[in-house]
């Protein structure tokens, strides 16, 4: 009988002793299999970090882009085959710090994309230094007197620049997010979980028992309530709420581009004399 473990690998994991990928890796390959879904149709797109590693643990398509920039590749990806099933797993840094400009235009453009950001609010693979989402004031290994830099939130950036499914979870309930990754597929447009996280190695305030004790799960909620959602994306230091903060129905960006019928992968390739163009430049 089959189960999840037909998405696994025998790559080593190269993750540190009880950080959080582990669980986000597990409720990945889980959901995939729940959702039906096989490794010839699957694509996982990562940039640089730790979280940028899924893919090598992912037994399915794979592209491994430079820092900060999953998101141009995973569009270009999801525009020659629409019919791929496009995840995009990267880390705070990665997403909201090298990759920001990126994250603003892929809200705006709307691709069907799953975006899962590991954020451990902090810079892991490079040891520790803060990251666009570090709390004021908190102690790095680069800034031992303190992060000077206020925090973004993503999730009331994402809210602000249009976003139709906007989503927190934590790594370590793991069926909760793994709900929350099925329920992102499911949805038809650009869906962003923002995935909570601790770091052991690095992060000393952030750890599971803080977690434990700042969050809740959402119920009764109003999805279309946008104030509503936006309130809750607010509370990101105490009474953090988890699961689906918002979700709308809006156009596609392949549903804009009426001029394009025929995806890349599906179109017919000429043979033709390329040498009077190559005798051009001789």
């Amino acid at each position: 009988m089959k189960n999840f473990k037909v998405f696994n690998t025998e790559n080593k994991i190269s993750w540190c002793p009880g950080c959080g990928d582990y669980s986000i890796l597990q409720a990945l390959k889980e959901a995939l299999f729940e959702l039906d879904l096989q490794p010839n149709n699957t694509m996982i797109v990562s940039g640089i970090g730790q979280a940028a590693k899924t893919p090598q643990y992912v037994n399915a398509n794979s592209f491994n882009s430079l820092h900060g920039r999953a998101l141009p590749p995973a569009l270009g990806i999801h525009m020659a085959n629409p019919d791929l099933n496009i995840f995009v797993t990267s880390g705070d840094g990665d997403t909201y710090g090298e990759g920001g400009n990126h994250f603003i235009h892929n809200i705006r453009r709307n691709p069907n994309i799953v975006h899962l950001v590991y954020n451990n609010r902090i810079y892991g693979l490079t040891k520790g230094q803060s990251s666009p989402t570090t709390d004021l004031g908190m102690i790095t290994s680069s800034q031992l007197d303190g992060h000077k830099t206020p925090p973004i939130n993503p999730l009331t950036l994402a809210l602000t620049l249009g976003a139709g499914f906007v989503a927190r979870g934590y790594a370590h309930h793991r069926d909760h997010l793994k709900a929350l990754i099925k329920a992102a597929y499911h949805y038809k447009g650009y869906a962003i979980i923002d995935i909570m996280q601790p770091c052991p190695s690095f992060n000393k305030k952030n750890t599971p028992e803080w977690y434990e004790s700042n969050t809740y799960y959402l119920e009764n909620h109003d999805e279309k309530d946008f104030n509503l959602a936006y309130n809750l994306a607010t509370h990101v230091n105490e009474h953090i709420p988890l699961g689906i903060l918002y979700r709308v129905e809006k156009n596609t960006f392949l549903e804009r581009l009426d001029h394009i019928h025929t995806p890349l992968l599906k179109r017919q390739v000429q043979q033709k004399d390329l040498e009077l163009l190559l005798d051009e430049f001789l």
